[in-house]
């Protein structure tokens, strides 16, 4: 008896210690919903028996001849049942949230209104159209580290470069990290000392340093490492991902959305809530989410949207329906991005059928904060379709367009694209037609991409006029004293001095006026233009009148 009591104490003692190890380093949510749960369990299991076998083993027992007529102890039979019962609480749980068995709520999960384009979306003008996508963004700011001399043999930058609205700007944050682990060490008691923030439409890239160190992020370790953070104070919540943001003050914080499961044990995720953490004090507290700040952008995260969504669509008329004869389903098309609307970021992605053609029925704007969900009825080229659109505006080039963005210009859906080199870097910029994909420009300017696709609306006859600039506009005349040109963007631009005295020059396009070729010295012209630009050392030319028209 006093040695069966050892056994157990020697196997209770290891498990104990191999348990709070294996908590450590895998942190399990303690949750009948999290599958890692089980796991753990079964592991301790495992571990509790191997300790239980090797604490009463022999050498005769050992032996293979010996082998044969052992049997299971009663302990090692009891830590099988455990296991087993672990194994089928998980397939029966997987079970019992299947979809066969539950498709009206799984199209339940999400809430999806008709929404009015027009309405809800409002207008943009060239100088708020966000430029800038995640690989940009990565450039840039890995050439900003690289003229940190300070700092860039300690730090290097995280990939996060969340999306967020900061102070009414869309831009784009992500945190330092430590190098290495020995940078860690010589680093640690100061914290990362900043976090880089970058304009999405001015392309400005600001190292935004803080006067006390971020002790809490992914990249620390130890007890500061953020998911043992969040783990040994909310032991049950199982988390979504981990999005770095700002305040409308600029102080960082890391916020972390937790699931909740709704249908049988794994089924029907959904967000409950978001923890959010302080980066540099590590303060947190839970928001459910109707209590969630308005300053937060990421709760919802895109891939989750796009889940319910495709549940929204293809469960329409129940789950056979769906495999068989999918009559009226729809599915989200591949990809998506995101958009700035008010104070909120919107997730955008286009709706198809699921046969999956070269064209949209729709597309869907989801607040990544509320998860408000919009449905918009505008049939059109799917993205794919409209990126090779645009990439035939310039196939001499050999460009390739970057997804696009969804804008309103003119009060019609319009795709909007950067176009890249081969050493992906921007040349140019593109915008299609939603509705009608073959209505497309492309242009080295965003400005004068704008221009030109507003007056291919109105020469297409869908908008009825073109709309005054809202910029002030200011005229300049003169006779032509000098004539230079470039090409830039693939399109030839004139650079013209005038004998009027003002010193400046003056840039027009062959894509804004074909004019341009034909104008002499000599010419008398009137340049019309944005009055801000004025102060430029080339003033970028919107219109041009050639002698007394």
């Amino acid at each position: 008896m006093m040695k069966e009591t050892k056994k157990h104490i020697i196997s209770a003692i290891g498990t104990l210690i191999f348990g709070a190890l294996s908590f450590y380093f895998t942190l399990p949510a303690l949750n009948i919903h999290s599958g890692g749960l089980l796991t753990f369990i079964i592991s301790l299991c495992v571990a509790y028996g191997i300790l239980y076998l090797i604490a009463g083993a022999n050498l005769k027992v050992m032996m293979v001849k010996e082998m044969k007529g052992i049997t299971f102890p009663k302990t090692v039979k009891i830590l099988i049942w455990i296991i087993v019962l672990c194994v089928a609480i998980g397939l029966i749980g997987n079970i019992a949230g299947a979809r066969i068995f539950n498709a009206k709520k799984y199209r339940e999960l999400l809430t999806v209104e008709e929404g009015s384009f027009t309405e809800d979306v409002s207008e943009i003008t060239y100088d708020n159209i966000p430029r800038l996508d995640l690989d940009s963004a990565k450039k840039l700011g890995d050439r900003k580290m690289g003229e940190l001399s300070d700092m860039v043999s300690q730090f290097t930058v995280m990939e996060n470069y969340t999306q967020i609205n900061y102070q009414g700007r869309p831009v784009r944050v992500t945190p330092l990290a430590y190098v290495d682990v020995f940078k860690w060490f010589s680093n640690v008691k100061e914290g990362i000392p900043g976090y880089l923030m970058i304009d999405m439409v001015t392309q400005e890239v600001e190292l935004v340093r803080l006067e006390a160190g971020m002790k809490y992020s992914t990249a620390e370790h130890f007890g500061r490492n953020l998911q043992r953070h969040l783990r040994f104070q909310y032991p049950t919540k199982i988390f979504a991902g981990y999005n770095f943001e700002v305040n409308e003050e600029g102080v960082p914080y890391w916020i972390c959305p937790s699931y909740r499961y709704t249908i049988g044990l794994y089924g029907g995720r959904d967000i409950e809530g978001a923890v959010l953490v302080n980066a540099i004090t590590g303060e947190s507290t839970y928001y459910p989410v109707a209590e969630i700040p308005s300053w937060v952008d990421r709760v919802y995260n895109a891939d989750l949207i796009i889940e319910q969504y495709d549940y929204y669509g293809t469960l329409i008329n129940g789950f056979w329906n769906s495999v068989f004869a999918q009559k009226d389903c729809r599915v989200t098309t591949d990809g998506y991005n995101y958009m700035a609307q008010g104070d909120d970021v919107y997730m955008y992605t286009g709706v198809t059928s699921v046969a999956a053609d070269e064209s949209n029925i729709g597309f869907i704007l989801s607040n990544q904060r509320t998860k408000e969900t919009k449905f918009y009825s505008v049939a059109g080229a799917e993205e794919y379709s409209a990126m090779a659109s645009a990439q035939g505006q310039v196939q001499e080039m050999r460009y390739t367009a970057t997804f696009p963005l969804l804008l309103n210009i003119s009060d019609e859906p319009t795709y909007f694209m950067a176009l890249k080199d081969a050493s992906n870097l921007v040349k140019m910029y593109a915008m299609v037609n939603v509705n009608q994909y073959q209505i497309v420009v492309a242009a080295s300017t965003v400005e004068e991409c704008e221009r030109l696709y507003v007056a291919k609306l109105a020469d297409g006859g869908i908008i009825e006029e073109i709309p005054e600039n809202s910029n002030d506009q200011m005229t300049v005349s003169g006779k032509i004293a000098s004539i230079r040109s470039a090409v830039v963007g693939g399109n030839t631009c004139y650079y013209y001095q005038l004998d009027n005295g003002d010193g400046k020059t003056y840039a027009l396009s062959v894509a804004t006026d074909e004019r341009a070729v034909i104008l002499n010295v000599g010419d008398q012209v009137l340049f019309t233009f944005d009055q801000e630009r004025y102060e430029a050392e080339i003033v970028p030319v919107n219109k041009m009148s050639k002698g007394n028209e």
